[in-house]
């Protein structure tokens, strides 16, 4: 009955500060796109339904790397608290090993495991393909949205326009002038009366009507024309209308395998399609590890307090996630195995957590295991 008790304080503990440390880390993840985001909003039109709904399709990238994050913030806060608060030598001499305190820690950690692993097998490729094809269909619905009076478009392909006067609700201009880059061997400058712009959504394609106006263009040779007209009409494509590209990150568990083993795939291919797989299961695997970890990390911190053990778990995510971008990378030109780098990471931080939990239960440090001489001195 003690012992219920003290797992479930233990697991409420951790999952308090888990919950927290879940919000914060998401929060600043998701920050470095609020910019381009809000961007949509306030040039483009776009409602914020819309954008929410690309929130929602970015969300489960983040939180593969943010649940093991927080689960490391959580155990090691925790249990900071606890050994500064001198709530672990109370378990200890109420006869509670620290041997005894691991299992409450690893059922938190599975629990964050397991999500990760649905997280990262089904939520993500899903998660991923959707932001693309919601954003294609965005490009397409809202481009003459985008266009604003007295201010220079360049994000068409290859054209630069300025509208001085623009009605959102006819998509009428006036006073237009268009730069033509398209053709680099023939760039043409357009200016126009007014005309009106309407996007097609089928094709992905805008269609300028200018009326009134004048083209110049200047040849290689030095050759200028003037050409006036009465009626021009300009089509762009705003995105490609072939089939949706979907990188190693969209797909899921099946379609990772069949690109590894198929005989077409380049050497690069199958490289990248192993590094991800992996990773699909190197990642929740990381918060076990991180669980173990964290736990003798946290019972060393007796007076430094929160702040020291939100430092502690930010070097260890650094190195972590640093080492394995790394490995990683020689992994996808083929310099080291796939399986291997991926991996690793979570082998070394495994058995230098292991390490640091033996010396914890045998009531010594790192220091003691470096300066034998001492302690005994």
């Amino acid at each position: 009955m003690k012992n219920r008790i003290i797992r479930l304080y233990l697991i409420r503990e951790i999952a308090g500060i888990f919950l927290l440390g879940l919000t914060i880390f998401t929060l600043v993840l998701l920050m470095g796109r609020m910019v381009k985001l809000m961007e949509m909003v306030v040039a483009n039109g776009v409602p914020l339904p819309d954008v929410l709904r690309l929130i929602g399709y970015l969300l489960p990238s983040f939180l593969v790397l943010t649940i093991p994050m927080a689960l490391l913030l959580a155990v090691l806060l925790a249990f900071g608290r606890l050994s500064s608060d001198n709530e672990i030598t109370i378990f200890k001499s109420s006869g509670l090993s620290l041997s005894a305190l691991l299992p409450p820690v690893l059922t938190c950690a599975v629990a964050a495991c397991l999500l990760t692993l649905f997280v990262s097998l089904v939520a993500v490729p899903w998660g991923n393909t959707g932001f693309k094809q919601f954003s294609l269909e965005i490009a397409r619905t809202y481009s003459a949205a985008a266009i604003k009076e007295r201010i220079f478009r360049d994000d068409l392909p290859g054209i630069v326009m300025y509208v001085d006067q623009y009605d959102e609700q006819t998509h009428q201009m006036s006073r237009v002038m268009i730069q033509d880059e398209r053709d680099p061997a023939r760039p043409l400058t357009i200016f126009a009366r007014n005309g009106v712009v309407d996007s097609d959504e089928k094709t992905g394609s805008m269609r300028i009507l200018l009326r009134n106006g004048s083209i110049h263009t200047q040849d290689n040779k030095g050759g200028y024309r003037l050409i006036a007209f009465g009626d021009y009409l300009l089509t762009t494509e705003l995105t490609k209308t072939g089939p949706l590209v979907r990188s190693e990150q969209d797909l899921g568990v099946g379609e990772l395998l069949q690109a590894a083993r198929s005989p077409e795939s380049t050497a690069q291919r199958r490289n990248k399609a192993l590094s991800e797989l992996h990773s699909r299961f190197a990642f929740p695997a990381a918060a076990l590890v991180f669980a173990i970890l964290a736990l003798p990390l946290g019972i060393s911190n007796r007076r430094s307090g929160k702040g020291a053990g939100f430092t502690a778990s930010i070097l260890v995510l650094l190195v972590y996630y640093v080492l394995l971008s790394f490995l990683r990378t020689l992994a996808e030109k083929g310099s080291f195995p796939p399986a291997l780098a991926l991996w690793l990471p979570n082998l070394l931080f495994l058995v230098g957590g292991l390490g640091l939990f033996r010396l914890a239960v045998q009531e010594r440090s790192l220091r003691d295991l470096l300066l034998p001489a001492r302690r005994t001195a």
